[in-house]
């Protein structure tokens, strides 16, 4: 296959690569939102698309839809050169936008079979997979409620029901949890862990870190533009961070880094009232500092939120 401009894709991606890119590019205004990036997803796998507001995170999900069209590259999805064949590909897809659009018509039951029947599914199949996906979204109890009456995790999780009513190849997730509570977003991780344990493929945005390491197989870092990294959270950690993190406070962190911590410490950077201080070994900075009367501070490991902020930069993004 080739793509807009008759580029081809890559011979190295996997035959059971479930989307495939090369060199896909959109632009609007001059200005490149999807700039030339190169990517598969396999089967089976949970990838996390992770970068700041006006990063081309939805945009690129965008074309993966076949809701827009590429300037240039090549795109196919479940073996469809796409936006060519995306009305057959959409039909094998399915989709959890970021903001839940349910029918406030209808119940809860309503919205599964109504959904289910635009992809083609008589009575029987429709008997079939609807209470087994209102069991799955803890919502048999509520299955004749109207969804005025569900909570935002409710809601979020009919949605992904909904989006499970044909047995999609590929499932496309934009932030799914925000904005619910922990308890609610917790909920939904379970199940989606249990969705990728049945062996399904996910492809999922999200803001939050923790949600990319706990789900994820492996993460894309993407800003303006361009796939900055990927890999699995583990190998983007030891790639691009050091394994260790101490965090001082105190209005004599930055004397105190100046004058005696410099040599114990292999990266800093000041964020606010604390000063992070990146190291392979962590102990002898916190011998050090236990030490040091008036400094309070932390230790952690590592996580994938630091080697985000790293990549991306900590300045605050106001476009969407």
């Amino acid at each position: 296959m080739s793509g807009a401009r008759g580029l081809p894709l890559p011979p190295s991606a996997a035959a059971e690569a479930v989307v495939r890119a090369a060199g896909l590019t959109k632009v609007y205004g001059g200005i490149a939102a999807v700039n030339g990036v190169d990517f598969t997803v396999e089967r089976g796998e949970c990838v996390g698309l992770l970068g700041p507001n006006g990063a081309g995170k939805t945009t690129l999900l965008r074309l993966i839809l076949g809701n827009t069209y590429p300037d240039a590259g090549a795109l196919e999805v479940l073996g469809l050169p796409v936006p060519a064949r995306a009305g057959e590909m959409r039909a094998r897809l399915g989709v959890v936008p970021q903001f839940d659009n349910l029918d406030p018509d209808f119940s809860v039951a309503e919205n599964l079979r109504t959904y289910g029947s635009y992809f083609g599914l008589g009575r029987a199949a429709l008997a079939a997979r609807v209470p087994a996906l209102l069991d799955f979204a803890a919502l048999t109890e509520r299955a004749e409620a109207k969804i005025s009456a569900l909570s935002g995790g409710m809601k979020r999780r009919l949605t992904l029901a909904r989006a499970l009513i044909n047995d999609p190849e590929l499932l496309v997730l934009d932030e799914p949890t925000t904005g619910l509570d922990p308890q609610a977003r917790h909920l939904l991780w379970r199940r989606l862990r249990e969705l990728t344990v049945a062996g399904k493929t996910l492809l999922l945005t999200t803001h939050y870190m923790e949600e990319a390491e706990r789900l994820c197989d492996r993460v894309m870092v993407m800003d303006r533009g361009t796939i900055l990294a990927s890999g699995s959270p583990a190998d983007l950690i030891r790639a691009h961070i050091e394994p260790q993190v101490v965090e001082v406070f105190g209005a004599g962190a930055d004397a105190w880094l100046a004058a005696r911590g410099a040599g114990q410490v292999e990266r800093s950077e000041r964020v606010g009232e604390s000063v992070l201080c990146y190291v392979r070994e962590e102990r002898p900075l916190l011998d050090a500092l236990a030490a040091e009367a008036g400094l309070r501070f932390t230790h952690r490991r590592a996580n994938l939120e630091d080697v985000f902020l790293k990549l991306t930069g900590r300045e605050l993004r106001t476009a969407s």
